[in-house]
């Protein structure tokens, strides 16, 4: 073989070599570019899916504090009702005692009166009278 033969074959390999190396650049670069695309898309899917928890957040956070204060607002609401049940046993036993106490008086009335008997259930008869119709 001659030079010149040695030469173009060694420049035809060259040339070829050339040419696979920027084929396979090329197709790098596309590869390259394709997962650039890809992140920048899982980057945007991130983005959002994280919008989006945050909201959910957001709402539960919202949700718990209405809970708590509905909560806080039945706690409040059971405390008034016992303070008005100790109330309303506390007056039961007051108008107890007093009721307790103007039989009593009654009853020294009636001990002490000359023109009334010592029964006293015209007496008692009146009171429950007088009574029923305070309730009504």
């Amino acid at each position: 073989m001659s030079t010149g033969a040695i030469i173009g074959i060694v420049a035809g390999a060259v040339v070829v070599i050339a040419l696979i190396v920027v084929v396979l650049r090329a197709a790098r670069m596309r590869r390259v570019e394709g997962r650039r695309t890809e992140a920048r898309e899982l980057r945007t899917d991130a983005r959002q899916r994280e919008a989006t928890a945050e909201d959910a957040r957001a709402a539960a956070d919202e949700q718990a504090a209405r809970a708590e204060r509905v909560r806080a607002e039945a706690q409040e609401k059971e405390a008034a009702a016992r303070r008005e049940e100790v109330a309303a046993q506390k007056r039961g036993e007051v108008a107890e005692r007093q009721t307790v106490a103007a039989r009593e008086q009654h009853d020294h009335a009636r001990s002490v009166d000359p023109d009334v008997a010592d029964s006293g259930e015209d007496e008692a008869v009146a009171l429950n009278d007088d009574a029923a119709s305070a309730r009504d």
